[in-house]
């Protein structure tokens, strides 16, 4: 898996990128025009050149915010594979990654991610804005739009000191 810290150049499309994204396409076609149900948001990820999970946008279905194609996608390959490292996956999207599925996709650890339409394509076409959540995530803590404040430091810090001298704690 490439280094998460480390920014790499954008990689060409393999052959069967075309393939697996109109896959993605097709599924973000379903539930948006065919089924009416959500937004045109699609997703499949593959292993070893094959499918192993699908999702599409299922956040007005299921009444989730988190119901993004890619989420339903991740968690559905996580089940699939029994594990919750997708590593050796590629995830095709048919839009490019709202911050929420790109930090799933990171850290399912997920190889790469191949994506259609662009963020700015969804707000100009449908009028999903993620724009204001990416510039947010720039500002401190307590200044963004959804303030965040923190209480009861030091007692966490408690916690994580435990959970740090535990010999057999949960690796992720």
């Amino acid at each position: 898996m490439p280094d998460p810290t480390t920014p790499t150049t954008p990689t060409t499309t393999i052959p069967d990128d075309e393939r697996f994204m109109r896959r993605a396409i097709d599924l973000a076609r379903k539930v948006a025009l065919e089924d009416r149900q959500a937004g045109p948001f699609g997703c499949v990820i593959v292993k070893n050149g094959e499918i192993v999970a699908e999702g599409m946008n299922r956040v007005l279905i299921d009444g989730d915010p988190t119901a993004h194609g890619e989420m339903v996608a991740i968690r559905a390959a996580c089940r699939a594979l029994e594990t919750h490292d997708l590593g050796g996956c590629t995830i095709y999207t048919s839009s490019e990654p709202c911050p929420m599925c790109y930090a799933a996709s990171w850290w399912a650890r997920a190889d790469r991610i191949v994506y259609a339409g662009t963020i700015d394509d969804a707000h100009t076409f449908g009028g999903f804005d993620d724009r204001p959540i990416l510039d947010a995530l720039n500002e401190p803590p307590a200044q963004r739009r959804l303030p965040a404040t923190q209480c009861c430091h030091d007692e966490m810090l408690e916690v994580w000191k435990a959970f740090k001298s535990l010999p057999d704690r949960p690796w992720y």
